[in-house]
């Protein structure tokens, strides 16, 4: 199964030769100004796989990391690809696919030390892989079959969370909690350009702006919230706002695995230093639905998907790569057999996921006896009985 798109592979490609600096390129943006309504992008990789520098953002990585980010992108793009098929055979009650999005969950996520914390939404799959968390265990909250499915201390990363924004009020506190006992890691939270109008992400810009904790905000601008275009989200760029509460913001290509992992690790060492909260803004697409309840052709063009696609951030890391003889033809294929081997692994385990008791849903749900659970799994009970041979069918 291909990893790429069909509109990335016509991308033309040309010798990236020597890095051009940001100023020289026709895609390096400057400041957002009355002359100039374009804001300023971080980027260190253009959509045709050339290689550009940054005064303040850039990044030297050889050639095996390379190949590393590259893996990452194309092994969480099959992952997602095979999760969104089982949802189609009835697998899955619902997936959110994070499709065009894994410059901006790999880059960002391999900039995090070991010791860092995490706070996700529910698309950030690719951030999962890089902290460890074994991809099957994102289904079972999908398939029904636990809440969540890891244990969030062992990677330090945080359970998903549905509710938009809240977790960025988690992130702050934590982050805050941090700070006071003097450790030097730092608090990556996550959420999307629909969340930013939340009142938890604003409240959380805040308390971390005030308390200077080292928390990093990263906005993954897709585009869309579910429906609503970022037009009726905000009338400035959402990195434009950190400057409102007192803290930074960047805006960054966010199909550039290159650039998301400098500015993402620049943010992360700033924070560690105690110089408090940055935004980074990840400006990126949605290239799938929202998730596999949602219909996007309803409300936005094929033209648009298309023009995001030749911008795919797989197939620009694959040109680079190829241009500088940084992969061989031999890296390509053993990593196309891994990811079937990996779509396979993901089917038999999902399909093989027990069916849960339904009196276990009332486990684990405080530390202690509650009698309100007590009460509520008394009714259930009694409700299961009502049934002949005394359970629901």
């Amino acid at each position: 199964m291909t990893v790429e798109s069909t509109a990335a592979r016509k991308t033309t490609r040309r010798s990236s030769g020597t890095k051009r600096t940001a100023s020289a390129s026709a895609t390096a943006k400057k400041a957002q100004g009355p002359d100039n309504p374009e804001p300023e992008l971080v980027q260190l990789l253009t959509p045709e796989g050339e290689r550009v520098q940054h005064p303040e953002y850039d990044i030297d990585l050889s050639a095996d990391e390379l190949r590393g980010l590259y893996r990452d992108m194309v092994l969480t793009r099959r992952f997602d690809s095979e999760a969104t098929s089982l949802q189609r055979q009835g697998e899955l009650g619902l997936w959110a696919s994070l499709l065009g999005q894994e410059a901006a969950q790999i880059g960002s996520g391999r900039a995090l030390r070991d010791d860092d914390y995490v706070f996700p939404t529910y698309r950030e799959h690719g951030v999962a892989w890089c902290r460890g968390v074994d991809p099957t265990n994102l289904l079972g909250m999908f398939r029904g079959v636990n809440h969540g499915g890891w244990d969030p201390s062992s990677n330090n990363f945080h359970l998903y969370t549905i509710v938009l924004g809240s977790q960025t009020l988690h992130a702050t506190g934590y982050a805050m909690g941090v700070a006071k006992d003097g450790a030097d890691s730092a608090v990556l939270a996550y959420f999307g350009d629909g969340a930013s109008s939340q009142g938890d992400v604003n409240e959380s810009f805040v308390f971390s702006a005030v308390y200077n904790a080292p928390v990093v905000f990263f906005c993954q601008n897709n585009q869309w919230a579910i429906s609503e275009p970022i037009e009726k989200q905000t009338r400035v760029p959402l990195y434009q706002r950190a400057r409102g509460f007192g803290f930074p913001g960047v805006r960054v290509d966010g199909n550039d695995v290159l650039a998301c992992l400098a500015v993402t690790r620049s943010a992360l060492e700033r924070a560690r230093r105690g110089e408090g909260p940055t935004l980074i803004e990840a400006f990126t697409y949605r290239m799938a639905a929202h998730t596999t309840s949602d219909d996007p052709t309803r409300y936005r063009r094929d033209a648009e998907r298309e023009a995001w696609e030749a911008k795919d951030p797989i197939m620009r890391l694959k040109t680079y790569m190829e241009n500088e003889g940084h992969a061989d033809a031999a890296f390509f294929e053993e990593l196309e057999a891994e990811s079937e081997a990996l779509g396979k692994h993901v089917r038999e385990v999902v399909r093989a996921m027990p069916v849960p008791e339904h009196m276990a849903i009332f486990d684990n749900v405080y530390a202690d006896g509650h009698a309100l659970v007590d009460e509520e799994r008394a009714q259930f009970a009694a409700y299961q009985a009502s049934f002949a041979g005394g359970e629901a069918e």
